[in-house]
């Protein structure tokens, strides 16, 4: 009789680890998966379809606490690291907690990981922490392959986000002697599920066409953003998770460029909305003018490159509104 597999995904109920636990489930009949969310800006609902099978757990915790033991053996194979808010409205309104996530989470997840073993040897489970491409803040090389620092600002409203993930990924480092770990940097990523309004561009732009409202693009909206859909970036988490290596670090993106003044023309043209593109002030603080991943890494270890163009995206994103 095959071994029931025991994963744990931190940030569960979110908008990307939902759509992670809907994967693991569906792919692996022998699975348990044990979701972790205090639901700060997760939704039971993103997760109420598994509420009734018996190989779904939900537990109520917050990981700037330290982590309990789950229920039955203390075996882990896998742990997805995503509990974080990540809309700019949601981690700017509380820089604090926002850090202490980003750090005392992380710390507590590997610590967490180093008491689970995935058999009598006591082997720790495989770790995965969700980065992101905001490592790289406003970015001097174009695209940014995986080997850059980084230009980011370590004061103003964006470092409790930037900043907190360098953190983790700089707590992992000091770990993989121990662990076995893989970090993605994740670019920007939409889909069904995403909070509708929560600060980011796609569900602004899509909220303010569905009602009618100016599109508001900030500066010339010349400024760039690459966008993949959520089963892309899915299918490169579990992927990277496959992998042998015992320490990898790569990024997750759509090598495509696409400027927010034209993103706002493709919500328009795919919405059928009336709206027009107001342009306004300058853009936020720290906001970055560029952002393209280079994929090479992915493709080579992974053999992943996302497949679902920003205008299908967009189509398959607007039945959930």
């Amino acid at each position: 009789m095959r071994r029931v597999k025991r994963v744990l995904v931190t940030g569960g109920a979110g908008f990307i680890g939902s759509h992670l636990i809907d994967r693991l489930l569906q792919a692996d009949a022998e699975i348990e998966v044990w979701c972790l969310d205090n639901l700060s800006t997760g939704s039971i609902d993103n997760i109420r379809h598994h509420l009734d099978d018996p190989r779904f757990h939900l537990v109520r915790h917050d990981v700037r606490l330290p982590l309990k033991p789950i229920p039955g053996d203390d075996r882990l194979d896998e742990i997805y690291h995503l509990a974080c808010p990540a809309s700019p409205m949601a981690y700017q309104s509380d820089p604090k907690g926002t850090l202490k996530t980003c750090f005392l989470g992380t710390l507590n997840v590997l610590s967490f990981a180093l008491s689970h073993g995935s058999d009598q040897t006591k082997t720790a489970p495989k770790v995965f922490l969700a980065s992101t491409s905001e490592v790289y803040g406003d970015p001097e090389v174009h695209p940014q392959p995986e080997s850059y620092a980084g230009h980011v600002r370590t004061v103003g409203p964006r470092a409790c986000y930037d900043e907190g993930k360098r953190a983790a990924e700089a707590l992992c480092w000091t770990y993989q002697e121990d662990l076995s770990i893989r970090i993605a940097r994740i670019f920007n990523t939409y889909g069904p599920r995403m909070a509708i309004g929560d600060g980011r561009v796609i569900p602004n732009f899509l909220k303010a066409a569905l009602n009618q409202k100016p599109l508001v693009v900030y500066g010339d909206g010349q400024q760039t953003r690459s966008f993949q859909f959520v089963d892309d970036l899915v299918e490169g988490i579990i992927r990277l998770m496959a992998q042998p290596q015992s320490w990898i670090l790569v990024n997750l993106g759509r090598p495509e460029e696409c400027t927010i003044a034209e993103l706002a023309k493709l919500v328009i043209k795919y919405t059928g909305s009336q709206s027009i593109i107001q342009y306004t002030q300058a853009a936020p603080i720290d906001d970055p003018k560029r952002r393209l991943p280079d994929i090479s890494l992915a493709r080579e270890r992974l053999g992943w490159e996302p497949k679902v163009s920003l205008a299908e995206g967009l189509r398959r994103m607007l039945p959930q509104l």
